[in-house]
């Protein structure tokens, strides 16, 4: 597997970590629909978090949540529209991004609850 694939793995992985310290349930990972993929479907509360995970094992060339573009924000919404009309919710939907930086052999986690709203 490639290095960016296993670093990519282990961001989702600490972002499910994080989550569930946060208490949010987790409902679904990796979700496919058409030609988009959702990292992470979890409840907080009421609330129906959609999360986008970016791992980047620098900020040489800008910050994780900078690689979500609006073309791929296009993509998850229709997915998340299918997997709320495949599961019949009636449900507040937010979008969230958790960006992860390594730094050496740690990994520093920003949470952007209600993400896309900041582009």
């Amino acid at each position: 597997m490639a290095q960016h694939n296993e670093l990519g793995k282990k961001g989702e992985q600490l972002a499910i970590d994080y989550l569930l310290k946060k208490d949010y349930y987790i409902i679904e990972r990796n979700f496919r629909f058409d030609k988009a993929e959702v990292d992470i479907i979890a409840r907080k509360g009421d609330a129906l978090a959609i999360i986008e995970v970016k791992t980047r094992s620098t900020t040489d060339f800008g910050n994780p949540q900078d690689f979500v573009k609006p073309g791929q924000i296009k993509r998850l919404v229709k997915a998340v529209d299918e997997y709320i009309t495949l599961n019949n919710l009636d449900v507040e939907v937010r979008f969230d991004i958790i960006a992860i930086v390594k730094e050496g052999k740690n990994y520093n986690i920003t949470h952007l609850e209600n993400a896309f709203y900041h582009f």
